[in-house]
């Protein structure tokens, strides 16, 4: 017998709690876009500005793309961002390519080794490689100073394979046994029944490869010599340990402050996510929720 009385979740929050939650979500905008703000001023600020500043500027009262320039121009950094661009694009198609059809044979009940080769591939997880036997595996397959050492070996994400695995499963099987009554084979399946019903969780998949991809820095420290590496590790090499950014061809320095010249590696490595995010952001709790509830 209902008593009348709603539940206290249910109830219209009073003035001071939604107070309280508007001070609490400012105070979080405020730490996240403050220091982007300081970051993209600071890289547009004049060399005063920044020494006045003391290596940081709120607000350039002259912004100018003297730095951009100087590290376009320069060569290293161009040659850095189109190695990340291609990295991640290349990476991305892969690993997609592969994470989809490994996660729909999973998904399919009766293949021949699906549970074993299920099983195998979550001991990876759960048991990942060291850092030498990684090496040793890249050095014997002559994979060293190649781009396929910064693809290959992560082409396929044990996490990103279940949440795919758990969205076919998601998927009504009577869609399944309509296709094959009307003459689909597995590859057509996959393509005109799967995909199509897909687009959330692979936008979110494809969104975590290209991001882990373009952010990727490690193993081009590990692989790849000076003259191939991606901007994620030119941005360590210049930014975080503190050296001087010069031309590679002509060992010549910029003419900017260095802070400012390093903020503009950083906004040059971190906008082309930023930009890609928005576009996917509505199949977020979609694909990763839906994918995840049945694995």
């Amino acid at each position: 017998m209902s008593t009348g009385v709603r539940p206290g979740w249910m109830e219209k929050p009073k003035p001071l709690t939604q107070a309280a939650k508007v001070l609490a979500l400012a105070a979080v905008v405020l730490l996240v876009c403050v220091p982007f703000l300081v970051i993209v001023s600071t890289s547009l600020a004049s060399t005063e500005e920044v020494v006045a500043g003391g290596g940081w500027v709120l607000w350039p009262t002259e912004p100018s793309l003297d730095s951009y320039r100087d590290i376009l121009d320069g060569g290293i950094v161009t040659h850095a961002l189109g190695v990340s661009a291609g990295v991640t694009i290349a990476g991305t198609l892969l690993s997609l390519a592969c994470t989809v059809t490994l996660a729909y044979a999973l998904s399919r009940p009766g293949v021949f080794g699906g549970r074993p080769v299920l099983l195998l591939i979550l001991f990876t997880f759960l048991f990942p490689p060291g850092m030498i036997p990684s090496f040793l595996l890249v050095k014997e397959l002559g994979l060293l100073d190649s781009y396929a050492s910064l693809v290959l070996p992560v082409v396929v994400n044990v996490f990103n394979l279940v949440v795919l695995r758990g969205f076919f499963q998601g998927i009504p099987e009577e869609l399944y046994e309509a296709a094959r009554l009307d003459g689909a084979g597995d590859w057509r399946v996959l393509w005109s029944v799967v995909l199509p019903l897909s687009k959330a969780a692979l936008a979110v998949v494809g969104l975590f490869y290209a991001v882990a991809y373009w952010n990727s820095w490690f193993y081009a420290s590990l692989y790849l010599e000076s003259d191939h590496w991606p901007l994620q590790q030119v941005l360590r090499t210049y930014v975080i340990a503190g050296s001087g950014l010069t031309d590679a061809t002509t060992g010549e320095g910029t003419v900017t402050a260095p802070q400012t010249v390093q903020m503009a590696v950083l906004v040059l490595a971190t906008v082309p996510i930023l930009l890609v995010y928005p576009f996917l952001q509505k199949y977020f709790t979609k694909g990763v929720l839906t994918g995840a509830i049945k694995s």
